[in-house]
């Protein structure tokens, strides 16, 4: 990448997230909930949980399954600002701040290696600049569908550098971009699953090499997908446990987009049916000339076309998704409804639009593409002025994100299904005496690890005040005991009976045979990797030597 589009590309990203400067946390949808679930994410981390599942804090000191089925990466990357000295909203805001300006310069280094670099440069700012992006940013604070846009081009750059020079190095860095996608938000990676498939279609039409490319994209695809093992692989297969078919049923009805929304809406902080679900005027000018510029190549046979109605092809899909007419899908495809909102689909037209803008751009005149890019990119600054900034600030100190939180930071679909989507109120202690007789001594008490020293008088019932879900075990004088957690006066809450004597109890939330089976292939994986850059950075060394 040349000084001159590095400086260029940091100043646009500099002014669309110049907002997150201030002091504050910007009052969104879900920036406050994001940063109590990050504190109990960094917590468990202190505590050596390296893959955390559990928060310990959430709804109201009971707990909650959560951390298993958020996507984890932009949790990780948080608490490693957090662990070098940043608050915790700071931290988020770092996030979000990386997750507009990386998909800026990651749209860019892959655009740029088939289009001009102006065209590319154009691409990469509508690609950042779109409505949505802003409406994910600053009204909804989604951080996880945010950071997620940062990876779908970045898989695209080593997809098509394996297209250019087939090797491992490229495979493995296209591996862990998959990984990343997918560890930044699963709904939004698999929504991008066709585009990613369909663009390796496109390639491997091209190549002369096409088992070699084939075998470099499936290692992808399998490391991708074993590094990202440890959360997707629960996520999945765990949510049979919770609500969440249950919350997500029929959640789309009521959220379609009239289509003339899609072509203009006033900007707006409230929530699903208030906020903007405008396409972007330079979006929809991209779009039309695209659709002429097929024409143009259809006529003269040029392999491109392909690529113009690949993309406007989907983006007629999630067009066609986002509108009423398509109610009959929804209403009978239940993967479908776990995407919640069918709004969420701008998220496929703010990419296949900004990559056909970048394509129509390329075919102006090289003398004339400095200056149309340009005043297109001016044009985009000035419809985007009056969304480069949040409602307002919050500001509450850390112990509000650290302490016990009033509330799950989700709609109830991960709760265990045995429970209540929430609690209503923290508990009186952490270990209670139901029936019976007993002295109850907290000995420790961490996320995963709870110990108490109790003296048993009589035959005594006890409501430890978690969340039961599958891995929590405990154990007295090293003894399972059974628990019960499906009383219906006490829904979800671990139960369990003592006789007459004196105890060491421990409650302990352990990995699953599933969950383990899961870290073991994000290991084996991980280890693949590292081997494999190791023998790479070995090899180099060695011909370096012989040089």
């Amino acid at each position: 990448m040349k000084i001159k589009s590095l400086i260029l590309l940091s100043i646009f990203g500099l002014i669309s997230v110049f907002a997150l400067f201030n002091p504050g946390l910007p009052i969104t949808h879900d920036g406050q909930d994001h940063v109590a679930r990050i504190a109990n994410f960094y917590q468990n981390l202190l505590e050596g949980n390296i893959i955390p599942r559990w928060a310990e804090n959430l709804n109201w000191g009971y707990g909650h399954p959560i951390l298993e089925f958020l996507y984890p990466l932009p949790s990780y990357i948080a608490s490693l600002f957090h662990f070098l000295g940043f608050s915790l909203v700071d931290s988020v805001k770092i996030v979000f701040g990386l997750g507009m300006v990386l998909s800026l310069f990651f749209m860019y280094l892959w655009l740029s290696q088939f289009l001009s670099k102006q065209a590319a440069i154009f691409g990469s700012v509508l690609y950042t600049y779109a409505p949505y992006r802003f409406v994910e940013l600053y009204v909804r604070g989604d951080i996880g569908e945010h950071l997620a846009f940062a990876f779908i081009p970045l898989v695209l750059f080593y997809v098509y550098r394996i297209y250019k020079k087939n090797n491992f190095l490229n495979a493995i860095l296209g591996s862990s971009s998959l990984a990343f996608l997918i560890l930044s938000h699963n709904a939004i990676s698999l929504m991008f699953v066709p585009i990613i498939f369909l663009y390796v279609l496109y390639l491997l039409w091209q190549s002369d090499k096409k088992k070699l490319l084939v075998i470099s994209y499936l290692l992808i695809v399998g490391l991708g997908l074993g590094l990202s093992a440890f959360f997707w692989i629960p996520g999945l297969l765990e949510g049979k446990y919770t609500l969440r078919n249950i919350v997500t049923a029929g959640g789309y009805i009521g959220r379609f987009v009239n289509f003339k929304d899609l072509l203009y809406g006033q900007w707006s902080y409230g929530g699903s049916g208030q906020f903007t679900v405008q396409f972007g005027i330079v979006n929809w000018f991209s779009l039309i000339i695209s659709l002429a510029l097929g024409f143009y190549f259809y006529q003269k046979k040029n392999k491109n076309l392909i690529l113009i109605l690949g993309l406007t092809l989907y983006t007629l899909i999630a067009f066609f998704l986002m509108l009423p007419i398509s109610d009959f899908i929804w209403g009978r495809v239940i993967l479908l409804q776990n995407f919640q909102f069918p709004w969420r689909f701008l998220a496929i037209t703010v990419f296949t639009t900004s990559v056909l803008g970048a394509i129509v751009l390329d075919q102006i005149p090289r003398r004339y593409q400095v200056w149309s890019s340009i005043l297109l990119i001016i044009l985009i600054l000035i419809f985007s002025k009056d969304y480069m900034k949040p409602r307002d600030y919050l500001y509450k100190p850390e112990s509000f994100y650290t302490g016990i939180y009033n509330g799950t930071t989700d709609t109830g679909e991960s709760a265990p299904i045995w429970s209540v989507r929430f609690m209503e109120k923290s508990p009186s202690a952490n270990l209670e005496v139901i029936d019976g007789e007993a002295i109850v001594k907290e000995i420790e008490r961490k996320t995963t690890l709870h110990k108490y020293k109790i003296d048993v008088k009589k035959n005594t019932l006890f409501r430890e005040n978690t969340l039961y879900f599958p891995g929590w075990e405990i154990r007295a004088n090293n003894k399972p005991v059974r628990i019960e957690f499906q009383n219906m006066t006490y829904r979800g809450i671990m139960l369990f009976s003592l006789p007459h004597g004196s105890y060491n109890v421990e409650v302990a939330y352990k990995e699953t045979k599933l969950r383990l089976l899961a870290d073991a292939i994000s290991l084996i994986s991980l280890s693949t990797v590292i081997v494999g850059i190791i023998f790479i950075f070995l090899i180099k060394l060695k011909h370096k030597k012989k040089l």
